[in-house]
């Protein structure tokens, strides 16, 4: 059974997530919604953009994403519903749709009338909608581009490649932005080294499992995502070695080895 899921940077006391629930079920009784994730840093779409887009596929398909982050139309930024991949998205034009898909998307149609500023109004009669059994199309206008935001690639050569940490999940564990496929393009049979934030903090091997390193070492692993993963075994490694978003991770092609280094 499709549902709506919600994607905000509203706090857990805030009113808004309880005025856009209520309106989804008094619109749409018996409704299903979930919380996708909530207490996103404010404003910050990449970082709504890279949940929903590692998320939304788990989800049945035909489910209504509504995305709460940036949400206020201004000039071209209008409210969209987005058709892509079986799913439906809800959001405001700012640039997240193409952070989400990185492709072009299915349908998309401005909600709500131009100039609109009530967009928790706007976002739940278009998910009830479709919800309800009605088309995107019977829902606005159709258009034909969405905003585009590139999202932040990793730079490759034949002996090196340059990254950086796009998320932090709950542990501090810091993924980047190389996948595995760009990894082994480079570095299959050869040896290397992982550097994070300098040449002091580095690993010159893959792990499987945190624990395949004693406790208090640096790792790099690929998690479920396919994307290159710096942690320290039982440590948050953000908060020891001050990474944040943006920080660099290094490759380097290696003819030497060395012993990773123990931080506590």
């Amino acid at each position: 059974m499709p549902v709506v899921t919600l994607t905000t940077e509203w706090r857990p006391d805030d009113i808004y997530g309880g005025i856009l629930k209520g309106k989804l079920c008094s619109l749409c009784p018996g409704a299903i919604l979930i919380e996708n994730a909530a207490g996103i840093p404010p404003f910050n779409i990449s970082h709504a953009a890279f949940i929903v887009r590692n998320t939304f596929g788990n989800y049945p398909e035909g489910s209504v994403h509504i995305l709460c982050v940036h949400t206020e139309a201004t000039g071209n930024h209008d409210y969209l519903l987005v058709r892509a991949r079986g799913h439906y998205f809800i959001g405001t034009d700012n640039g997240i749709f193409n952070l989400i898909l990185n492709s072009e998307p299915d349908e998309v149609v401005r909600i709500g009338t131009k100039g609109s500023s009530d967009e928790l109004s706007v976002y739940a009669a278009s998910a009830a909608g479709i919800l309800n059994g009605k088309q995107a199309a019977q829902l606005g206008e159709h258009i034909e581009r969405i905003a585009e935001k590139i999202p932040l690639r990793a730079t490759i050569d034949k002996d090196v490649i340059i990254g950086s940490i796009i998320f932090i999940d709950s542990y501090g564990n810091s993924i980047s932005n190389i996948t595995r496929e760009v990894f082994y393009r480079v570095f299959e049979s050869r040896k290397f080294r992982i550097s994070i934030q300098s040449n002091r903090n580095h690993t010159e091997q893959i792990s499987d499992r945190y624990s395949d390193v004693p406790v208090g070492e640096i790792l790099a692993r690929f998690n479920q995502l396919d994307l290159l993963e710096v942690a320290i075994n039982g440590a948050d490694i953000s908060g020891l070695l001050s990474i944040t978003v943006g920080s660099s991770v290094r490759i380097d092609a290696l003819h030497g080895s060395s012993t990773p280094e123990r931080l506590f």
